[in-house]
């Protein structure tokens, strides 16, 4: 029910996907009547898909501790028929701040130590898609929870993309290790010391979001959703200057003719919804955000990746990164301990009296 366009794009985008893989089955969340609606034209959806009614919704701008209050909206059943293992995943392309905290409470976190998700986003580069997390989770984010967004960027790179082992950049305002705030340097020398056998890279700049440099970029979620929308707008913009161009003239009209395979084939690459769909990654089941302007094809995109982590083994692969992660947090801590006690007793000992030294006193 969620997103600007609701039913009419949720349910198309679930059809969209059916066209491909016609082994999946699909639980409708809402309004029984207007999902019904978009299923009397859908017939082979219809037959593979059931509805879950409520006439209760999330609205795009309600706040999250509103929403955790409504237990019987179509988007705390949702996540609860993921929590019952009724479903696999759920995609929603609804209220933010909602999926998150609804999802955080009734999913809860694979591990104690993770404060809370974080959202992942597939960015197009030269290369193909990389990963860049988190673009809006986590306003400001400590060294460990960046060196978190990399275990988790890399499992989640790894089930989607099929890389097995994943390139990792730090987001950076350059790329020499002196560079950068406080946490983002010690995140880096931690990663550096690749004690948890990353294919750690390095800093990364800005520029490198574009270049396909690594596989996954990690960042706070405040500077990812800055470079997110950034980057949107600037695809929008350049795509708004050259219909523009091409319609300012009749040679340009015909030009733009003759260029159109070519132009589609851009325009296709740089559009949001190709790689539309972020995993909320850390909780214990499979929650992916869609763009809350998805159309059919962008949100039938968002599915395909619940899907793909679905039929991987993404969620284990976190667990036991993050607890391998926690054990070298906790053997470094040790180690600090021991170094600590051994200077201490050092320090404590008695400096009076005097030394036998080759036959000699010293006082």
């Amino acid at each position: 029910m969620g997103g600007d366009h609701g039913p009419a794009v949720t349910v198309c985008g679930a059809a969209l996907l059916l066209d491909e893989r016609a082994d999946l089955f699909f639980q409708l969340h809402g309004d029984e009547a207007r999902i019904n609606a978009e299923l009397a034209r859908l017939p082979r959806l219809k037959a593979r898909s059931v509805v879950i009614h409520t006439d209760q919704a999330v609205a795009m701008d309600e706040k999250p501790a509103q929403a955790i209050r409504r237990r019987n909206t179509s988007l705390a059943n949702a996540i609860h028929a993921v929590k019952s293992g009724e479903a696999k995943a759920v995609i929603s392309a609804g209220n933010t701040g909602a999926l998150m905290a609804l999802s955080k409470m009734i999913l809860k976190m694979l591990t104690d130590d993770l404060e809370r998700p974080a959202i992942g986003c597939s960015w197009p580069n030269k290369k193909g898609f990389g990963t860049v997390l988190d673009v809006g989770a986590n306003v400001t984010s400590d060294a460990h929870q960046l060196i978190e967004f990399a275990l988790m960027g890399a499992a989640f790179h790894r089930a989607v993309r099929g890389v097995e082992k994943p390139s990792i950049g730090l987001l950076n305002v350059g790329s020499e290790d002196v560079k950068g705030h406080e946490e983002v340097r010690e995140a880096h020398k931690m990663l550096r010391e690749n004690v948890l056998g990353l294919n750690y890279h390095g800093f990364v700049e800005g520029t490198d979001l574009c270049e396909g440099t690594v596989d996954v970029v990690v960042t706070d979620g405040f500077t990812g959703n800055v470079a997110l929308k950034t980057a949107e707008g600037a695809a929008r913009f350049i795509k708004d200057l050259l219909k523009d161009a091409f319609k300012s003239s009749p040679l340009a009209m015909l030009g733009a003719l003759l260029a159109a395979p070519a132009l589609k084939a851009m325009a296709k690459r740089i559009d949001p919804g190709t790689g539309n769909g972020g995993p909320l990654l850390g909780l214990r089941g499979i929650v992916i955000k869609s763009h809350g302007g998805a159309d059919a094809r962008a949100f039938s995109n968002a599915i395909r990746v619940g899907v793909s982590l679905a039929a991987s083994g993404y969620e284990r692969d976190i667990t036991l990164s993050l607890a391998q992660f926690s054990q070298s947090l906790a053997e470094q801590e040790a180690l600090s301990l021991a170094a600590t006690s051994s200077d201490t007793t050092i320090k404590d000992l008695p400096l009076a009296g005097h030394l036998e030294v080759a036959g000699n006193k010293v006082n």
